[in-house]
């Protein structure tokens, strides 16, 4: 069967797109976009994250490109509370959680930070009176504290003030790093976001992960040696899972694809591990997570050996591996990766959307039942949106770019 780049098969994307996105827009609250539980409401004893809402911020952007009605009146909001309640309008940057009341987490965040470059980045393509201004700001926060010119690699976090930063690397903040830079690049056309993501990619799967079969290690001291029992005793951690988080390989798989499609845009010849090693990170995923204790499905993590930790299926890694299988398609046209694709969509209309109250489950037990070990509620719709829209895109630009620019379904026949 042929799915990829079938008017058919568009069309129930496109179906599907309007239904997440039409779930999403519940989010919106005073102070930027809210934690969605398990029913599509907000929960607000969770508070106004940052990274929710700069996600989101992404997503509506993307939705206004697409020509959705209502999308860029949520854009408007993204940008208006990022510019308010979660602003630190005195030491700069923007807090990690608030709600009606102020504060709850000051501190500042590489991670959720990079999303909001990856926000503003993103609606800027919309044409939004504020969206540059919002992505300058943010370009200079993450020029001034996160990216070290010492260390060509992105710092993890700080503190209120930023006057303390914190003695440890992480994997995670660099990917969502580079995920943002490439957006940059396709809005501002300034090359050093291209070569500071090749940097971060080339440290952290190239020199790091291809020597350890492609098991990508998260986490580092301060000269970036990895730190292989961190998190020991808390293995199911949300953002810092001990071992390996197979989700997390599979989508620098797609990233790295991406960055090559980039560098080709411009008429270069990117390094030929970008694609070896994409392929690498995609089959180590599947020869780890899928399935490992014989039910279908992606473990949350791994070890060092390989053996699975925390068992539970949690949406976003099948969700990024599908649009990884999709890039890997494009680029080598082989076949395994179109059935791989096919078979993770089964898997999620079997166990993973949920048609009564909306979206999709956020995670599953090892019986394929839903469970909230690691994760409760539907806390976005920003993965999903990759799954759906990516695609039906060329590899580059990126993804709002390219929609801003008329090429969704542009290579559907």
């Amino acid at each position: 069967m042929k799915w990829f780049n079938t008017l058919s098969h568009n069309r129930w994307l496109e179906q599907e797109t309007d239904r997440i996105l039409d779930f999403g827009k519940n989010a919106a609250v005073p102070t930027g976009f809210g934690w969605l539980g398990n029913n599509g409401q907000v929960r607000s004893d969770m508070g106004t994250h940052l990274w929710i809402t700069a996600r989101m911020l992404h997503v509506y952007a993307v939705a206004a490109n697409m020509g959705r009605p209502g999308a860029y009146a949520l854009v408007d909001h993204g940008i208006n509370t990022l510019n308010d309640a979660l602003r630190d309008k005195q030491y700069g940057g923007w807090y990690a959680c608030v709600n009606d009341e102020g504060v709850i987490d000051a501190s500042k965040q590489g991670y959720q930070h990079f999303f909001v470059l990856l926000g503003a980045a993103s609606a800027v393509t919309t044409g939004h009176p504020k969206a540059r201004q919002l992505l300058d700001d943010a370009i200079e926060v993450i020029e001034k504290y996160f990216w070290s010119e010492q260390e060509q690699m992105c710092l993890e976090s700080w503190d209120e003030a930023f006057s303390k930063t914190e003695n440890y690397r992480g994997g995670n903040a660099n990917m969502h790093a580079v995920e943002a830079f490439l957006i940059v690049y396709d809005v501002t056309h300034d090359r050093k976001w291209l070569d500071r993501a090749l940097r971060i990619t080339s440290v952290i799967i190239h020199d790091v992960a291809r020597k350890g079969e492609y098991r990508v290690n998260e986490h580092f001291d301060t000269r970036w040696n990895p730190i292989r029992d961190y998190n020991i005793d808390n293995p199911a951690h949300r953002f810092r899972a001990y071992g390996g988080t197979p989700g997390h390989w599979i989508e620098w798989g797609r990233l790295m694809l991406h960055l090559r499609a980039a560098l080709e845009a411009r008429f270069e010849t990117p390094p030929e591990w970008l694609l070896e090693d994409a392929k690498g990170l995609f089959h180590a995923t599947i020869r780890d997570a899928w399935a490992p204790d014989g039910a279908d499905g992606f473990v949350y993590s791994v070890g060092w050996d390989g053996k699975p930790i925390v068992r539970e299926r949690v949406r976003w890694p099948i969700v990024e591996a599908m649009g990884t299988a999709y890039a890997l398609y494009t680029i080598t046209g082989e076949a395994q990766y179109e059935t791989w694709y096919q078979t993770w969509w089964e898997y999620c209309i079997k166990y993973l959307m949920d048609y009564e109250n909306g979206s999709w489950w956020q995670e599953l037990d090892t019986n394929n039942e839903v469970t909230t070990k690691v994760w409760d509620g539907k806390q976005d719709i920003y993965h999903l949106l990759h799954c759906l829209v990516i695609p039906r895109l060329p590899l580059a630009p990126g993804l709002a770019p390219a929609v801003a620019a008329g090429l969704l379904d542009s290579q559907a026949k």
